[in-house]
């Protein structure tokens, strides 16, 4: 009969360490030391001893398992052992920093006891954090938080070749008219899953937006495509995208007009900062206390209206049409 707990002990970590060396299978082991497989796969995982100078010296040993184990609880208790630094903690995630932030304060401000973000974060989520309902405070807002590798997943989604390390220097350094970005504009949750799309086309800053009901790839897709198929293909040579997964169906994209998809890195929204810039602007109008689903086409058409007739420092006081517009004549002019 397998145990009601499942904390491994010293004298499992001995018995663990001669089944791994005999290669015996998980669920064996895991029958053998009674605790279920699943924890026997997070003691290896976690408690596998690595060297990245002498790989040969890798493996499970059930001393250094134990004590890696023993240390991270030791780290885990610094919050429910030291009031001082807990009540620190709190009183900062009120205050509006995320964990990375406080933790990394602690480094530089060289505190004698401080604690890593991810530390932080689980106690954010645990009993007593959730008591003080502190996950309101932290930047996703989450009651339960996501797993931690969950993310993952989506960047599997992206080929390597397509990632932002491989764009052109002539578009990073706004040499070359017809490169754009893309992002979505979110609403309130009480709204649902309405939101618009933001297009920015990077040096003369001429924007675009369009409502999606739902955050679905393909529609998404349709919506750029319907808006750049009737422009000349050197005004729409490439799309800078985020790693969001209503950006997923980019092939689609590609294939259908043959404009190359470029991607940030994974929470790298800096990365597009034109249209980041453009939203920021656009937020005047499109408040997230605003019903998407209430905006008409023609009204996001004056909006990008009145952002496209405004003259831009950046573009010597031009507006974005004017730039668009001008950009636009000469690349008519060059292909005919």
């Amino acid at each position: 009969m397998s145990r009601c707990h499942t904390q491994i002990t010293l004298a499992d970590r001995r018995r663990l360490h001669h089944l791994v060396e005999r290669k015996v299978p998980i669920n064996e082991m895991a029958r053998q030391l009674g605790h279920h497989r699943s924890t026997i796969f997070r003691e290896l995982r976690r408690n596998t001893f690595e060297d990245q100078q002498m790989p040969d010296l890798n493996g499970y040993y059930c001393v250094t398992a134990n004590a890696m184990a023993r240390e991270r609880r030791a780290k885990l208790r610094k919050l429910a052992r030291f009031s001082h630094l807990r009540q620190s903690v709190i009183d900062r995630i009120l205050h509006g920093w995320s964990p990375q932030q406080i933790a990394g304060r602690m480094r530089l401000e060289r505190h004698p006891i401080c604690v890593s973000h991810e530390t932080i974060y689980k106690f954010a989520y645990s009993v007593d954090g959730h008591a003080i309902k502190l996950w309101r405070h932290l930047p996703e807002h989450r009651a339960r938080r996501r797993p931690r590798y969950a993310m993952r997943r989506h960047g599997q989604r992206f080929s390597p070749e397509v990632n932002i390390l491989y764009r052109p220097d002539v578009v990073a350094e706004r040499k070359q008219f017809g490169h754009w970005e893309c992002d979505l504009i979110q609403f309130r949750k009480k709204f649902g899953k309405a939101n618009v799309t933001s297009l920015v086309e990077r040096v003369s800053r001429f924007a675009v937006f369009l409502r999606n009901n739902d955050r679905q790839s393909r529609p998404v897709m349709d919506g750029l495509i319907q808006v750049l198929q009737s422009l000349p293909h050197l005004a729409r040579r490439s799309i800078t995208f985020d790693r969001g997964t209503e950006f997923t169906d980019w092939p689609y994209l590609q294939a259908s007009i043959g404009t190359q998809t470029w991607f940030c890195d994974p929470q790298s929204p800096w990365q597009k900062g034109t249209v980041e810039n453009t939203n920021g602007r656009a937020r005047k109008w499109l408040s997230r206390e605003v019903n998407p689903l209430s905006l008409s086409d023609h009204d996001l058409t004056d909006i990008c209206n009145h952002l496209n007739a405004t003259p831009r420092k950046c573009l010597g006081y031009k507006t974005p049409a004017e730039v668009f517009r001008q950009k636009l004549r000469a690349q008519i002019r060059r292909t005919g």
